[in-house]
C-alpha cells in the first residue's frame, strides 16, 4: 500500500463501466427495431476500432463532438458497405445515446474494489465523456455514492491527456498531485496524461496489450489491492 496516496481518480468508460458490452446492447436494440438486416455482431466488429480512433481524434481536438457522433457511425456503415442516409445516421446517433445508459454492466470486481477503497481513500472520476451521458451512467449504475467529485471534460474545458483537466480535478477534489493516483484503460489519455500532470498512474490493461516501459498495470480491477 502506498501510504502517501489519499485520493484515487478513476476513468469511467472501459475502466469501471463496461462500454463495449453496454454499447453492443444499445445497437442491438436499434437494429432489431428498425434495421433487422444488420447483424449487430458484424457492425460491432467494425465499430469498436473506428469508435476508438474517433475518440482519439476527439480527445486531441482534431474533430468536434458532433463529428465524433456522426463519423463513428458513418465509417462503420461504410466498412459494411451498407448504404444509409445522413438523416438515418443522425437518428441512430440520437437513439444510441438515449439507449446507451439503459444498460449498466460494470467490469467484474468494480463494486467490490470500490467498497474496498472507499473507507481508505477519497474517490473521484475524471472522464472525457459528455456530462449528461456520464451523469446518467453513474446514477443508473448506482456508482454515485462512491465518488466525492466527478470531473468531465466539458466542465474542465479540455480533455485528457491535457494536464489542465487533471489540475482542474485536483482543485475540485482539494488535494495535491503528490497524494493522488489515476486509474484508467486509455494509455495515452489516462496513464501518460496523469504522469505528465504529476500524478501517479495505474494502467487498467484488461485487454493485455503490450506496453513498453515500467508502468504499474493491472488486468483485473481487484488487482488494485496490490497497490492500494
Amino acid at each position: 500500500m502506498n501510504t502517501t496516496i489519499t485520493d484515487v481518480f478513476f476513468d469511467l468508460d472501459h475502466t469501471l463501466w463496461d462500454f463495449d458490452k453496454n454499447s453492443a446492447m444499445a445497437f442491438d436494440r436499434i437494429f432489431k427495431s428498425k434495421y433487422q438486416e444488420i447483424i449487430t455482431e458484424d457492425f460491432i466488429k467494425e465499430y469498436i476500432p473506428i469508435n476508438q480512433e474517433c475518440w482519439r481524434l476527439y480527445q486531441n481536438d482534431k474533430i468536434t463532438h458532433q463529428e465524433l457522433r456522426y463519423n463513428r457511425l458513418k465509417f462503420s456503415f461504410d466498412a459494411l458497405n451498407y448504404a444509409i442516409s445522413e438523416e438515418n445516421i443522425m437518428s441512430i446517433a440520437n437513439d444510441y445515446i438515449e439507449f446507451l445508459t439503459d444498460n449498466n454492466y460494470l467490469f467484474d470486481g468494480a463494486i467490490e474494489v470500490l467498497e474496498y477503497l472507499k473507507p481508505k481513500y477519497k474517490l473521484h472520476i475524471i472522464t472525457n465523456g459528455f456530462a449528461n451521458v456520464q451523469e446518467k451512467k453513474i446514477n443508473n449504475a448506482s456508482l454515485g455514492s462512491y465518488f466525492n467529485t466527478i470531473t468531465n471534460s466539458e466542465l474542465a474545458g479540455v480533455k485528457k491527456p491535457n494536464s489542465i483537466i487533471f489540475d482542474y480535478a485536483l482543485k475540485l477534489a482539494n488535494t495535491s498531485k503528490e497524494n493522488s493516483i489515476m486509474i484508467g484503460d486509455d494509455f495515452e489519455a489516462d496513464v501518460t496524461g496523469a504522469l505528465n500532470a504529476g500524478l501517479d498512474a495505474i494502467f487498467f490493461n484488461e485487454k493485455k496489450r503490450d506496453v513498453s516501459g515500467n508502468y504499474k498495470q493491472i488486468n483485473h480491477l481487484l488487482e488494485l489491492k496490490k497497490y492500494l
